[in-house]
């Protein structure tokens, strides 16, 4: 059966497609395996930059272009792939991994293939690759959108600052105020909300089976994996590391972005 509006589980993909679609490459299942591919092969070019990991030599120019090509260029019939393994291995994750190793192989890079995913867990995976999804969504999709939405009323709100209106306390009638007044409430509003959304992290979970480094300690332990995971996650790809997790990310952060949303729908409401 071919997705129509008809035939869509949900209102979004269905009644609302076309509202939503800019948002289908980063929420559907490809944006997801996209976004895991994306976090495993900088945590490869992570340890080959290192010089402490003799196993994971420097990649040349060349191979690094190569490994950025698998990222930039990853399309559709990589994510089939991908879900065609997962029919073997039961396992999203660890189909995104031997998706990987297949590339390596065929792009003379598979004396690297054994430590793609080195010393991590699903989470390690997952709990990045949500966030950088939130974070795209939100930058190039929804604070575009909030922001029209937001000059559209103050160009309103502008132009129609000298019509009179009736305002009301208590149900009856008040002192007048004008329309471009009362649209300039829900300007600023917005802008409050839109302010204290750029405060809220995207934080990701990094660290191992219980975040604890075990894995990395024991077969490197003079790598301060700390840091090293840190500057991985913070700078490398910009979210924010939780540095102190069980296996998986705390969501804190997340549910105060959801709350955030929460109380913007309920102005634009």
């Amino acid at each position: 059966m071919d997705l129509t509006s008809l035939t869509a589980v949900s209102p979004v993909d269905g009644r609302y497609g076309r509202k939503t679609e800019d948002l289908r490459p980063i929420f559907s299942e490809f944006g997801l395996i996209r976004h895991r591919v994306l976090v495993e092969v900088r945590w490869l070019q992570a340890l080959a930059a290192h010089p402490d990991i003799p196993e994971v030599p420097a990649l040349g120019e060349h191979a690094d272009n190569v490994l950025n090509a698998i990222v930039d260029k990853f399309s559709e019939d990589d994510a089939r792939r991908v879900k065609n393994i997962e029919r073997t291995t039961n396992h999203d994750v660890k189909a995104v991994e031997y998706f990987l190793k297949d590339k390596f192989d065929e792009l003379g890079l598979a004396s690297y293939k054994e430590f793609i995913h080195f010393g991590l867990t699903s989470q390690d995976i997952n709990n990045t690759a949500l966030p950088l999804s939130i974070k795209e969504a939100y930058q190039a999709v929804i604070k575009p959108a909030l922001g029209e939405v937001g000059d559209d009323l103050e160009h309103k709100a502008r132009e129609w600052a000298d019509i009179p209106m009736l305002a009301r306390t208590h149900g009856q009638p008040a002192s007048p105020t004008t329309i471009g007044k009362e649209l300039y409430v829900f300007v600023d509003r917005l802008a409050v909300q839109i302010k204290q959304l750029e405060t809220i992290p995207f934080s990701a979970k990094f660290g191992g089976a219980t975040g604890n480094f075990n894995a990395h300690l024991v077969a490197y332990p003079d790598i301060d994996w700390i840091a090293f995971a840190d500057y991985l996650i913070n700078k490398t790809l910009g979210l924010k590391r939780s540095k102190i997790t069980t296996q998986i990310d705390h969501y804190d952060n997340l549910d105060e972005f959801c709350d955030n949303f929460k109380s913007n729908n309920t102005i634009l409401i």
